[in-house]
Parts: C-alpha cells; sequence; structure tokens
C-alpha cells in the first residue's frame, strides 16, 4: 500500500516536472520566436508607405529641442505632446552645444542626449532624429562650433578636406552612441536625417552628400532609414538630394499642399509623403513683431496634410528657450531673442494652448488619442519687485573678467583668434592725436560684428552696431583712453554666410587713420557671477551722475528669498527688467523665461544683471520684476522694424 502510494506520488510529481518542463519550453519558443522575428522601419515604394514590423505605418510627429528644454522638464513636455495624440517625435542634436573646444565632449545634465531618448521611448514616443552635422534651427551658426572658424579659409557644409576632417572625427563620436537607440536594434529611433535643406545652400556639393551617407551607413548600418530635407520646390531639391537618401520636403500652412508634395515627387516618384517640417508658427527677430499664426490656419492646413495620406512633423510642437548665447540670426544680419516660443502650440514654458488643443481636434480624425488627462499647465509664481544697486563697470572689474589675461596685437583680433565663443570682448587703444572737435571713429568695412558700447576715458560716446551704425564721434586728446566692448549677439545659422566672425573682424580708423596698437580681453562674465567675483568692495557713495544718453556697461546686483508657507513654490516665473534696456532695446522680447530648477527655497536667489547702455533705475530705485505672465510681443523700435515674411527661408539667402 505505502509503495502504491509512493508511486502514485511519483508520476504525478514527475507529469508536474513535465508539465512545468513543456510550458518553460513554450515559453522559450514564444521569445524564440519574438527575437526571431526582429524589429524593423523601412520605405516601401510600391505601396508609397513606411513599413514598422511589416506592417502600413503614418507618424505625426512633433519637433522638441531637448537643448531648449530644461531636463526636469523634459517628461512633461513629451507626455503633453503624447497625450496630443503624437506617435513620434522629432529632434535636432546640435553638434557645439555637444563639443563647444575640440575634442571635449558634453553628454551629461541639460546634454543628456540618450536619456532624452529612453524618456521618449518609455513614454511612447518614436524618434525622428536629426543630427546634421548642421541643423539650422535659429541656433547659433547651424549647430556648427565656433571652432571651425579657426581655419579661416574653410567652406563648410561642402568637401572642403578641414571640415571633413572634423566632421568625420565628431560623427564618429555621436553616431556609435546612437547607433544602440535605433528602431531595429529596441530603441525608439525610426529614421535619421543626412545634414538639413542643403538644397538651399550655394555650394550644391553632392560629393559632400555621398560623404556624408557613406558615414552614417558605416556606423549606423544598412538597415536604418535615412533622408534629407529641403524647401517644398524643384530648385531646392535638385541640390539637396541623392539617390541614397530619401528625399522628404518642408512647407507651412500658407503653401498649397497638392504642389508641395508634386515636389516631392519630382525626387521620389514612389514612397510616402513626407512633410517633415509643417510650421506651426515662425521664428522672431529682435526688433521685428512677434510671429503670430492663427489656430485655425495651422487646424485646416494640417487636416489637408492628413487628408493625403501623408506622414507630418510639426515644427515646432514646444519652442522653449535660447538659454545663455545660444541663439542664431539671419542675413541680412538680425539676431533672433532668446525665446523660442515659435507661437508653438506648447509655449515657451510648456502651457497647454488653443493651437494644442485645435491640433489635438484634428489627428482625433485619423488616429486614436490616449485615454487620460493631459498634464496641466506648469504654475507660474509672481515673486514681486527685486531691489537692484550698482556692482561695478566693466572696466572696473575687468581683473576678475578677463580669466585669460590680456592680449596685445598691432590690428584687433577675432572672438575666434582670442578663443572666445560667445560673449564679450573689451578692445582697448588710444587717440593717436589730439581730437578737439568731434572727429569720427569708423568701421569702414562694416567690421563690427556685431554691437560695441564705446567709451573715451571712461565717457561713454556711442554705439557701432554691423550694418547700421559705423560711426561715433570722439573728442579727447593724443593718448586717450578708447575702450570698445563688442558683443556677439549670435552668428548666422542659415544661408551663404555662417562663416560668421565676431568681434573686430576688419581694421577702425579715426578720420582716415587706422587706429593701432590693440590690447583685448576676452570676458569669462559667466564664471565671474557664478563664482561670486562681482560683489566685492563697493565703490564709495558719489553724487548722482547728471542724466546722459548712454551710461558705461556695468553690472547690477540684487537678491529674494522665496517666501515661507506656500505651497509648491518654487514655480517657474518670468524677469522682467523695468527701464532696461539689455538685449531688448527694440523688442518685441520684453520677459526672460526663468525655470523654477534654477530657484531655491533654501538660500537667497541671487540676480546679476549686465545693463549696456543705461541704468535701469530711471528716475526711481533700481529694480527688476518677476512676474508670472511673459511678454513676447512688445512693442518694437520703428526704425529697426524688418519683414521677414513668414514660411519663405528662402528670402533669407
Amino acid at each position: 500500500m505505502k509503495a502504491n502510494v509512493i508511486s502514485v506520488l511519483s508520476f504525478i510529481t514527475l507529469r508536474c516536472i513535465a508539465i512545468i518542463f513543456i510550458l518553460q519550453v513554450f515559453k522559450l519558443c514564444r521569445v524564440s520566436l519574438q527575437l526571431s522575428t526582429p524589429r524593423s522601419f523601412s520605405v516601401d515604394y510600391r505601396s508609397d508607405c513606411f513599413r514598422k514590423d511589416g506592417k502600413e505605418f503614418r507618424y505625426i510627429s512633433g519637433s522638441i529641442h531637448y537643448n531648449r528644454i530644461p531636463r526636469v522638464y523634459w517628461k512633461d513636455r513629451l507626455l503633453k505632446m503624447y497625450m496630443a495624440g503624437l506617435n513620434a517625435i522629432q529632434t535636432y542634436v546640435p553638434w557645439n552645444y555637444h563639443e563647444e573646444s575640440p575634442g571635449r565632449y558634453s553628454f551629461s545634465g541639460d546634454r543628456d542626449l540618450e536619456y532624452f531618448l529612453q524618456l521618449a521611448q518609455d513614454i511612447g514616443l518614436l524618434v525622428i532624429l536629426r543630427p546634421g552635422p548642421y541643423i539650422c534651427a535659429e541656433w547659433d551658426m547651424g549647430g556648427l562650433p565656433a571652432w571651425l572658424l579657426n581655419k579661416k579659409n574653410i567652406v563648410l557644409r561642402s568637401s572642403d578636406p578641414d571640415y571633413i576632417a572634423a566632421v568625420d572625427k565628431w560623427m564618429g563620436k555621436l553616431l556609435p552612441m546612437l547607433k544602440p537607440h535605433l528602431y531595429q536594434n529596441g530603441g525608439p529611433i525610426i529614421s535619421v536625417q543626412v545634414e538639413n535643406e542643403y538644397g538651399s545652400y550655394f555650394a550644391c556639393d553632392y560629393n559632400y552628400l555621398r560623404h556624408l551617407t557613406k558615414l552614417f551607413r558605416s556606423h549606423l548600418g544598412e538597415e536604418v532609414v535615412l533622408f534629407t530635407t529641403d524647401g517644398a520646390g524643384l530648385q531646392y531639391l535638385k541640390c539637396g538630394s541623392i539617390q541614397d537618401l530619401y528625399a522628404t520636403v518642408d512647407f507651412g500652412p500658407g503653401a498649397n499642399v497638392t504642389a508641395a508634395f508634386e515636389a516631392q515627387r519630382h525626387a521620389e516618384p514612389h514612397g510616402p509623403l513626407v512633410n517633415s517640417e509643417f510650421y506651426t508658427g515662425w521664428l522672431d527677430h529682435w526688433g521685428s513683431p512677434h510671429s503670430v499664426v492663427s489656430s485655425a490656419a495651422v487646424a485646416k492646413a494640417l487636416n489637408k496634410i492628413l487628408a493625403t495620406g501623408a506622414n507630418v512633423n510639426l515644427y515646432m510642437f514646444i519652442g522653449g528657450t535660447n538659454f545663455g548665447y545660444w541663439n542664431g540670426a539671419n542675413s541680412p544680419y538680425g539676431s533672433q531673442p532668446t525665446s523660442y516660443d515659435y507661437d508653438a502650440p506648447l509655449t515657451e514654458a510648456g502651457d497647454l494652448t488653443e493651437k494644442y488643443f485645435a491640433i489635438r481636434e484634428v489627428i482625433k480624425m485619423y488616429r486614436k488619442i490616449p485615454e487620460g488627462p493631459v498634464p496641466p499647465t506648469t504654475p507660474k509664481y509672481a515673486y514681486g519687485a527685486v531691489g537692484m544697486k550698482k556692482l561695478q563697470t566693466i572696466s572696473d572689474a575687468l581683473e576678475k573678467l578677463s580669466f585669460s589675461g590680456p592680449v596685445k596685437s598691432m590690428y584687433p583680433q577675432t572672438f575666434t583668434d582670442l578663443n572666445q565663443a560667445f560673449g564679450y570682448v573689451l578692445y582697448r587703444t588710444t587717440l593717436p592725436v589730439t581730437c578737439s572737435k568731434p572727429t569720427p571713429l569708423s568701421s569702414p568695412l562694416n567690421g563690427i560684428h556685431d554691437r560695441a558700447y564705446v567709451s573715451v576715458d571712461g565717457v561713454a560716446v556711442g554705439i557701432l552696431e554691423r550694418n547700421k551704425a559705423l560711426t561715433v564721434n570722439v573728442t579727447g586728446t593724443a593718448g586717450s583712453q578708447v575702450e570698445i566692448l563688442v558683443e556677439n549677439m549670435g552668428r548666422i545659422n542659415y544661408g551663404k554666410d555662417i562663416n560668421d566672425f565676431k568681434g573686430l573682424v576688419s581694421n577702425l580708423t579715426l578720420e582716415t587713420e587706422t587706429l593701432t596698437g590693440w590690447t583685448m580681453y576676452s570676458l569669462s562674465i559667466d564664471d565671474a557671477v557664478s563664482q561670486g567675483l562681482l560683489g566685492g568692495k563697493q565703490p564709495p557713495p558719489t553724487d548722482p551722475p547728471q542724466p546722459a544718453p548712454l551710461s558705461l556697461p556695468a553690472f547690477y546686483g540684487g537678491s529674494f528669498i522665496i517666501p515661507d508657507g506656500i505651497p509648491d513654490l518654487p514655480q517657474d516665473t518670468y524677469i522682467k527688467l523695468k527701464n532696461a534696456k539689455c538685449r531688448s532695446w527694440f523688442g518685441p522680447q520684453v520677459t526672460l523665461f526663468v525655470p523654477a530648477n534654477i530657484l531655491s527655497t533654501a538660500a537667497p536667489n541671487n540676480v546679476t544683471v549686465l545693463e549696456l547702455e543705461e541704468a535701469p533705475c530711471g528716475s526711481g530705485p533700481c529694480t527688476v520684476e518677476f512676474t508670472d505672465t511673459p511678454v513676447l510681443n512688445g512693442p518694437v523700435t520703428s526704425h529697426d522694424k524688418q519683414d521677414w515674411g513668414l514660411f519663405a527661408k528662402e528670402d533669407l539667402l
């Protein structure tokens, strides 16, 4: 009896083991089956579509630039894009953001590209990547690093050996990093753009495009979809596309959708229709009105595009901010402001707009919208006025600002010569003769790049500006010290003039005599401020200065404490500089976005302002204001107005 029980138990045990074994084998077979069916993304020329994992696929994407949004807000912005109904995002990779000096790479913090890609995938978004090497994007020098200009005669975006050598080295660093994130390797990247709107560039160098194609293939493999983007016109596609790259087009709400895609069909008779940049708004320039495109116009045009069965990327879905000195410029020279709001569906600060919901309603007609609430607008807080006091002028603080010390030269040197990428350089020389009457100090070859503040013996006398103000009158005795503070307002990012040297790029004259004997100081203002070097001993009190049209460039400082007892602080805010000129001397941007992550509740928040033209006080106390409302459409000075137009990049060539 005991033996029979043992036999039965043994039989049951063996059956259980067998069942477990079969289940494990079944699971292994499923895993093996999954592994034997690789992920894929490809162009189906026969069916005029993309295919993802063998099935017909269309993307509705939106542009977001990780380099314009603080890392702490990446998830919020991506979630809002996902909840709008997008199934993909598009982003650029700015070379100069990751390699500010040759061979020194940065991919951490706000520059952590791999984290951004993984976050997009975790949320459920595919990625269309545009790694350049040139990106345009209204970004300084179109994403190309300024140190390329150390080779003064370099032909950018061409087969120039010096340029190609630098590109090969950079892509040899970047592309292997991206390869694990390709869709076929388990990542979110479904396609990769080669170069950017190359058909709008004068070089028309097919060998350059072929070299890039071979370079991208060598690092990323043969499976990844490589594509180009150009304006929707045959004149752009002629030089912008080659056989081995899938050609796409870009156009905005004002375009004829049928004609635009007919242009793409000229380059690609078969394959999916793609608008890689459908403009939801437009860029701004200092001195021109804020660009606005109606929600109705965007929604109507988007519906027309989607009705054709085309793939589309909304440029921009969120614009963000050109923090620091990263803004670009266009030619004839017009610099772009700090805000890259773009009148996009999500504002610079990630706020929901009418345009967001209008676009969402259109997308809902073509694909299922994710269920659940849309993440709310990030709260803002008005911290109020902050008292400011004058710290030091640029000249007074020169030893603290110029870490590298003076450089002497017979003739003025450019920022590139001085290894100064951004910001400011102070140029000093002396008057060679006595000027008892106002005497013209001039830049006869338009060599002020971009704006210069001139003083003689510590008295501000005028401003020189690229293309506009090339002469100021000066007086003084022979040997009087002349100081010229030159500001780099952003390198040209589009067209034939991207070799944009900064500083005094040609000689200055006093009447007809060339000024020589220069001493130059590269200013490390950000480092000096962050290290607290500008507080120091305050100058003794003096009588208030007499009203003057200009003041010497000077620093002002103040601080504020975030109040206790208010929940959820700190919050985002905007700084408004009352009376101060700063970079907003002629509009349209009036406020600067201040994200909450740079504010502190544990210590005072220090505010430092560099005022270039006049004290930010007027007749009252010096203050700046922190407000909860942005002002991006302020008045513009009439003589600086320039109509850049909407959806017409070709006008900027």
